[in-house]
């Protein structure tokens, strides 16, 4: 991997970090605020629809921007809106700030996934998308665990000043490692419309809209729901947040050691089935214990899944990845808004046992649907004709 790779990684860790502390610190912000939880809940939806949205567009407006500038910029934007964030004394404004904070996210993961493909040889990119993508695998290993724990003992405040600080560093390292001058070819109207014309890209990019609703459902409200149900303290939550994320970043690692090797469309089946199984075996999960042995095949295949499919969608048309890439991050954050306002309203409505069935019966329907997928590019042969 070139230097530049470690600095992408490093970048998505921290915006996996800020993306993922609004589920670490929902009990907090609910108590601090004084709003229910399903009511803060809503700003992981609200910040979700902001960048399903902001990803393709701005992916249009920043099109011929040098990624060394456009990537170090996002970073230091990503650290004013959580300095401000932390200034709100209610709900309302918070919700404002954090919608514009998230375009950060918008902007960057795409484009680092985008970029990471100039930068390596044809055959290594599918392991080099993987292999940045890891940056959220580690945010959710690290960033979200301490995360949680920061804003249970000292606040969800203190929470966010420190993204606040890793953005800058970040936006540093981004600077002294990525080489400047990297402008990826803006895709024209007509490349877009390729794009979205596309039924196997757009196939993809539905699955993966279905993959982040299935989760959401309860992954945005693992705080309440296993303090109702287990009575886990911030510390406990913590350690659950953890195991998570170890699992998960086990599941990226070994995608991208092993995804060139068996194909990215087969993957995301493995890991989808993987999410199933957890989605299924939750009812099971009456202590902590059998909790933690019940999250394992969902860490494993939750960012996993991410990875596979965006390195299915730069296989599938290298030419047009930059517009397809950031599609499937607008699908990733169409899965959150859909998830975490469904799993918001079953809350609300006293309805939690049903999270889990609800979350299972979408990551089905995007099972099938991958296959379908798959069929259909067999049909049409090995790549598309772009």
């Amino acid at each position: 991997m070139p230097a530049a790779s470690w600095a992408l990684l490093a970048g998505n860790f921290v915006i996996g970090t800020g993306v993922m502390v609004v589920p670490g610190t929902l009990n907090e912000l609910s108590t601090s605020l004084e709003v229910s939880p399903a009511t803060a809940g809503q700003l992981i939806t609200a910040a979700a629809i902001v960048m399903c949205l902001g990803a393709p567009l701005l992916a249009a407006v920043v099109a011929g921007w040098d990624r060394r500038i456009l990537l170090s910029c996002t970073m230091l934007w990503y650290a004013a809106g959580h300095l401000l964030a932390m200034l709100m004394p209610n709900f309302g404004g918070l919700l404002a700030v954090r919608m514009l904070t998230v375009v950060a996210p918008a902007i960057f993961t795409a484009q680092a996934a985008a970029c990471i493909g100039m930068l390596v040889p044809a055959e290594q990119r599918g392991r080099a998308v993987t292999f940045v993508f890891l940056g959220w695998s580690v945010a959710s290993v690290l960033g979200l665990p301490i995360g949680a724990v920061i804003g249970g003992h000292f606040g969800w405040r203190t929470a966010f000043a420190a993204i606040a600080f890793l953005s800058v560093l970040s936006a540093y390292g981004i600077w002294s490692r990525l080489p400047a001058g990297i402008r990826p070819a803006a895709l024209s109207r007509e490349a877009w419309g390729r794009v979205l014309r596309n039924p196997l890209l757009m196939g993809v990019v539905s699955v993966t809209a279905l993959q982040g609703a299935g989760q959401f459902v309860l992954f945005s409200y693992f705080a309440p729901v296993l303090r109702q149900t287990l009575g886990a303290n911030a510390s406990e939550l913590g350690l659950v947040w953890g195991w998570f994320g170890i699992c998960g970043l086990a599941g990226n690692v070994l995608v991208s050691r092993y995804i060139d090797r068996i194909g990215a469309s087969r993957m995301v089946l493995i890991t989808t089935v993987l999410i199933g199984v957890s989605l299924l075996l939750w009812p099971l999960g009456i202590t902590l214990g059998w909790l933690a042995l019940i999250l394992v095949p969902w860490g494993l295949g939750c960012f996993a899944a991410n990875s596979a499919q965006q390195a299915r969608l730069v296989s599938l048309a290298p030419v047009l990845a930059p517009g397809s890439v950031a599609l499937n991050s607008s699908g990733i954050y169409v899965g959150q808004a859909v998830g975490a306002a469904a799993g918001g309203w079953l809350l609300a409505h006293e309805a939690a046992s049903w999270m889990s069935w609800v979350g299972l019966v979408t990551m089905l329907l995007a099972l099938a649907l991958s296959v379908a997928v798959d069929r259909a590019q067999l049909a049409r042969g090995a790549a598309l004709s772009v």
